[in-house]
C-alpha cells in the first residue's frame, strides 16, 4: 500500500483538502474527498513507506508548486520545509532531490485521473439555471504549450520544422474540453503539434468515451465535418459547431425552420483514411443537419456573418437565437484557456522529460479545477452564475489565504472559509459583449539580441572571441 498509517493519511488529506474549500457537505465541497483521494493512491507500489514526501504530501508540494507564481522546484520545497517546522516536525534537508525523485515516482495516471474526477464532479453538480436548455454543453477547444529545449522532449514533441535545431522549442497540441456552466476541465488530450492524426478533432476523437448521452458538444469548425457530426450521433450527443469553410450554404434548398434556417440533408463521402472499414459502414448514408446563419452586429467583432450547424433539429426547444447565443458563448473555451496558459502557467511547462511534462500538464489542470470548485461554490452563495466570477481574483484568494488555512485549527479554518468566498465573491467580471478595444499593446518590450544559432555552438565562439 502506499500509505500505512490511517491517522497520517487522514491529515494529510485534510491539509491538502482545506486550502481548496474542500472541507464540508454542501455542493462543491466534495471534489475531491477522502474516498477519491484513497481509490486514487492505492493502485500506487514503490519504495514510499515513512518516507517525507509520501505520494499524498508531494501530490501536495506538486500542487502548491504550480499554483505558485514561483515554479520552480526550489520554491515549492522552501515552502513544505516553512510548514514542516511550524508544525515542529523533525528536521529535513532543503536540497531538492528528494522531491523531485517523489514527483518521478508519481504515475501520470494519478493527476490525470484525481483532475478529471474533479471537473467532472463539478460538471455533474452544475445548478440547472447553469444550463443551456436544460442541456448539459462541453466546449472543446485547442491550444499549444511549450516545454524544455531537451532532446527527450523533442523526440516526443518536435518543435516545428520551420525552426531550425538548437533555436525553437518542442512543442505540443492539446484539446481541453470545458464545462461550460463552470469553467471546469474535463478531460483532455495532448499530442504532437504536427504529423498525421494531430489535429485538434483526432485528439477530441481520442476523449469520446467521456461524452454521455444527451450532452451537447460545442466546437469551432475544425470539428464540423460529416464524420464528425455522424459520430456524435452515434453516441446520443448533439453537436453545435460552425459550418465547415469547404461547405458552402444554400438556404433556398432544404425543410425551410425560419429566416436563415433550414435543415438539409448531407451525404457521406469517401472514407477518409483515419476511420476503419468497420466503423465506415456502420456510419449512415446521410445525415440530416441544421443549418443557422448567425449575424454578428457587435462593434469589434472580425467575423460579421457565419452558419452555425447542429443535429438539434427541433426549433421549438431550440430557436435559432437560442443556438446563436450558445455558439458565442463557445468564446468562453478561449478564456479558460487563457486562464490555464497565462494565468496559471501552463503556457510555458518546466519539466525536462515528456512524462513529467504531461504529469505537469494534468497538475495545472487539477489546480484550475480546484479553483473552479471554489468559485462555484461562491457562485451558488450570491446566486449567480460562476463565470461571473473573476478566475485571476479566485487564485489570488486562494493562494493568499492558503498559508493561513494550514497554519488553521477546525474552527479557525471554517471561517477563515467564510473569508475567502466573500474575497472571491467581490471580484465578479463585467458583463461586457459590446466591449470594443485595439487588438495591440501600448508598452513596448525591451528588445534584446535574439539567438540565431545553437547555444552551444555560441558559447564556445565567444570564448574563441568570437563576436555572435
Amino acid at each position: 500500500m502506499c500509505h500505512s498509517h490511517p491517522g497520517r493519511f487522514r491529515q494529510q488529506v485534510q491539509v491538502l483538502r482545506r486550502q481548496f474549500l474542500q472541507s464540508g457537505e454542501l455542493p462543491f465541497t466534495d471534489v475531491l474527498t477522502e474516498a477519491v483521494l484513497a481509490r486514487a493512491l492505492a493502485a500506487l507500489r514503490g519504495p514510499w513507506l515513512d518516507r517525507v514526501f509520501s505520494p499524498l504530501v508531494t501530490l501536495w508540494v506538486f500542487l502548491g508548486q504550480v499554483l505558485s507564481p514561483d515554479h520552480s522546484c526550489r520554491a515549492a520545497v522552501a515552502r513544505f520545509l516553512a510548514w514542516h517546522a511550524a508544525r515542529r516536525l523533525p528536521a529535513c534537508s532543503a536540497d531538492t532531490s528528494a522531491y523531485c525523485k517523489a514527483r518521478a515516482r508519481l504515475p501520470e495516471a494519478l493527476p490525470r485521473r484525481l483532475a478529471r474526477e474533479a471537473g467532472r464532479t463539478l460538471h455533474r453538480q452544475a445548478e440547472a439555471a447553469w444550463l443551456w436548455c436544460g442541456r448539459r454543453v462541453k466546449v472543446a477547444d485547442g491550444t499549444t504549450i511549450s516545454m524544455p529545449d531537451t532532446d527527450a522532449n523533442q523526440q516526443a514533441y518536435p518543435q516545428p520544422d520551420a525552426q531550425k535545431p538548437g533555436l525553437g522549442f518542442p512543442i505540443a497540441r492539446a484539446v481541453v474540453v470545458f464545462c461550460l456552466a463552470t469553467g471546469a476541465a474535463l478531460d483532455a488530450a495532448l499530442g504532437r503539434y504536427h504529423g498525421k492524426r494531430t489535429g485538434e478533432a483526432a485528439l477530441l476523437r481520442q476523449l469520446a468515451d467521456g461524452f454521455e448521452p444527451g450532452d451537447v458538444v460545442l466546437g469551432d469548425r475544425s470539428f464540423g465535418s460529416f464524420y464528425e457530426l455522424a459520430l456524435w450521433q452515434a453516441r446520443g450527443v448533439d453537436a453545435v459547431v460552425r459550418l465547415h469553410q469547404a461547405r458552402r450554404p444554400d438556404f433556398r434548398t432544404g425543410r425551410r425552420l425560419g429566416t436563415k434556417d433550414h435543415v438539409v440533408t448531407w451525404g457521406r463521402p469517401d472514407r477518409p483514411e483515419w476511420l476503419d472499414d468497420e466503423t465506415y459502414a456502420a456510419l449512415p448514408r446521410t445525415l440530416a443537419v441544421r443549418e443557422v446563419a448567425v449575424r454578428v452586429a457587435q462593434p469589434g467583432f472580425r467575423t460579421r456573418r457565419l452558419v452555425v450547424v447542429t443535429t438539434l433539429l427541433d426549433a421549438g426547444p431550440y430557436p435559432a437565437a437560442a443556438l446563436a447565443a450558445l455558439y458565442r458563448a463557445r468564446w468562453q473555451a478561449e478564456l479558460d484557456l487563457r486562464s490555464l496558459k497565462s494565468t496559471l502557467g501552463l503556457d510555458v511547462l518546466r519539466c525536462q522529460s515528456p512524462d513529467m511534462v504531461r504529469k505537469e500538464f494534468w497538475m495545472h489542470l487539477l489546480a484550475y479545477n480546484l479553483i473552479r470548485a471554489v468559485m462555484a461554490r461562491t457562485a451558488q452563495d450570491l446566486g449567480c452564475e460562476p463565470r461571473e466570477l473573476s478566475f485571476a481574483g479566485a487564485l489570488q484568494a486562494v493562494r493568499a489565504f492558503g498559508e493561513r488555512l494550514l497554519e488553521a485549527d477546525a474552527a479557525r479554518a471554517a471561517e477563515l472559509h467564510e473569508w475567502l468566498l466573500l474575497v472571491v465573491g467581490c471580484h465578479q467580471v463585467g458583463d461586457r459583449p459590446d466591449r470594443v478595444e485595439p487588438r495591440a499593446r501600448k508598452r513596448r518590450p525591451k528588445h534584446g539580441a535574439y539567438l540565431t544559432k545553437p547555444r552551444e555552438q555560441a558559447r564556445t565562439e565567444l570564448g574563441n572571441g568570437v563576436r555572435a
